[in-house]
């Protein structure tokens, strides 16, 4: 796989769920490689915490894994929160998954994969994509 893939927070959560059925396929899109951001992976702790009752131990160990999988996070910028703004602007996506989007653009990537959004649509080049339809 390509690393021309930009993550969701969504895959990575449904990677460490237990008795998930979509463990398996988030799990090898991880394992594939692929690009995140800094606003996934504080996504990713918060979520991990407050529903899924993991420890700060745990979430780091996952973490680094994920990290260790995927290309180095990218930071947040003034350019991505402004082509984000644009994005929710035009498409009507909160500010949150804008800028999941805004990011995976920016890093070059053609290809997001999330849950949240809508299957197939195409943001400028980069096409969305749910692993689990």
């Amino acid at each position: 796989m390509s690393v021309s893939q930009f993550l969701d927070t969504n895959i990575l959560i449904h990677a460490v769920s237990d008795n998930d059925a979509r463990a398996a396929i988030a799990q090898k899109l991880i394992a594939g490689g692929g690009h995140i951001n800094v606003q996934v992976l504080n996504e990713f702790a918060a979520v991990a915490r407050r529903k899924l009752k993991k420890s700060w131990a745990e979430i780091s160990a996952a973490l680094e894994d994920i990290r260790s999988l995927c290309e180095p996070p990218a930071p947040l910028t003034v350019r991505v929160h402004e082509a984000a703004l644009k994005i929710a602007a035009d498409s009507g996506y909160s500010i949150y998954d804008a800028l999941i989007l805004a990011a995976a653009i920016d890093a070059g990537c053609d290809t997001v994969y999330s849950e949240d959004m809508q299957d197939g649509q195409k943001i400028g080049t980069l096409t969305i994509r749910n692993p689990f339809v």
